[in-house]
């Protein structure tokens, strides 16, 4: 067993983490750091400092990460429009860095030889987590307590706490929780239960955020967005910060039935998994972002960037966000960015999101060309022929050789 003197770890307050903090203690009779994370999960954070003080802890991280969640990680990513497997808005992976990157710095500040975490050995999370670790700090130790005791259920864990007297809330400790739910200011997801049917459709009442399609109100919601380098900076002419650009759309959508989300994933891991998600700013933020480069993005850095989106996605949805090569497609991808400033006009209606409008000084749209009226001359249409038979040239010598497309 490796000699581990200080662990610092990532603590919710909640049973899985009160437990570890314990076996911890027990398992490498080290001295346990906590660092508990606010990024905009919608519980409180800081009744997390009591219970680990209950449990002997005597270094405590509470960190406000809001504004750093959503400029520093939410933001890069929809610049690249990124969605994994053609649905998933990556709500759970693009937190994991951050909290890596957190987690080495409580490391480095203490002088602390280990980090640990509550992912269990199935998932994505475990994967998450250290590679951003081993990435940001190459020698640091990693525990990670799934992987190695023989708590193997809600039940023994319950059982665990009451033999050493951790302090846990037991009052409904005979009433199993029907998910496995993961919060955060881009998105809640939601995991186990009748979800491990795929066939099951979810309750209604799993959904926290947003309303049904069905109930949400008869009037659509307009509102406008604008855009400076590819990011939300205002709404409906009000600038604000970028944490509070994302929760005011969450509320926006969520109320309009926006951002719901039932679908069977592949987990790097190699298995199948199905997962439920509420994103609904974010669900608005990429018809949006899609929209204002749509009058400000070249044709090919256009196609360029979606061509590249899914191995970006991929990267982040693998655990790869702090990778060399992902460094270098952000690069790119915010290069592209420089131009795309101006407005969108959504309607928000009934679980949509229909874009109505958009307009930029940047704009590559020009009228005077695509219009259907007297253009003036801007373009002559006598060129195109010229440029159908260029690009018919090696179709058509194929042809005269008798190598036929049917």
């Amino acid at each position: 067993m490796a000699d581990i003197k200080k662990v610092v770890l990532a603590y919710s307050g909640g049973l899985d983490t009160s437990v570890i903090v314990r076996w911890l203690q027990d398992t490498y009779q080290c001295e346990v750091v906590t660092f508990t994370a606010d990024i905009g999960q919608g519980e409180e954070v800081e009744p997390a400092r009591a219970k680990a003080q209950a449990l002997g802890v005597k270094e405590i991280y509470i960190d406000d990460l809001r504004e750093e969640f959503v400029r520093d990680f939410v933001f890069p990513m929809f610049r690249a429009n990124a969605i994994y497997e053609g649905e998933y808005l990556l709500g759970t992976s693009i937190a994991r860095p951050l909290i890596a990157k957190r987690l080495i710095e409580i490391a480095n500040e203490t002088g602390a030889d280990a980090i640990s975490h509550g992912a269990t050995g199935k998932g994505n999370d475990q994967v998450r987590f250290e590679l951003g670790a081993y990435a940001l700090k190459p020698g640091v130790h990693v525990v990670a307590p799934w992987r190695e005791w023989d708590l193997t259920s809600r039940e023994t864990l319950m059982q665990y706490c009451e033999d050493r007297n951790i302090p846990v809330d037991f009052s409904n400790k005979k009433k199993k929780s029907p998910y496995s739910m993961d919060a955060n200011l881009l998105h809640i997801s939601y995991e186990g239960g009748i979800l491990e049917d795929p066939y099951a459709e979810a309750e209604e009442d799993m959904w926290r955020w947003s309303v049904s399609p069905e109930a949400a109100p008869d009037t659509p919601t307009y509102i406008e967005l604008t855009y400076r380098k590819g990011d939300i900076v205002a709404i409906d002419g009000e600038e604000m910060s970028p944490a509070t650009v994302l929760a005011t759309l969450n509320k926006l959508g969520g109320d309009n039935g926006i951002g719901r989300l039932d679908i069977v994933e592949n987990r790097y891991v190699g298995m199948k998994s199905r997962g439920c998600y509420e994103t609904p700013g974010g669900t608005i933020m990429m018809r949006a972002h899609r929209a204002i480069e749509s009058i400000t993005l070249d044709r090919e850095v256009a196609h360029l960037k979606d061509s590249i989106m899914p191995k970006y996605a991929e990267m982040i949805y693998n655990g790869y966000w702090w990778s060399p090569e992902r460094k270098m497609m952000q690069t790119m991808i915010d290069e592209s960015q420089e131009v795309v400033n101006g407005t969108v006009r959504v309607k928000l209606y009934k679980g949509n999101v229909v874009v109505v409008g958009r307009k930029s000084d940047d704009s590559l749209f020009d009228a005077s060309i695509a219009t259907f009226e007297d253009d003036a001359g801007a373009y002559d249409q006598k060129d195109a022929a010229g440029f159908i038979k260029l690009n018919a040239l090696r179709m058509r010598i194929a042809a005269s050789k008798g190598r036929s497309p049917l």
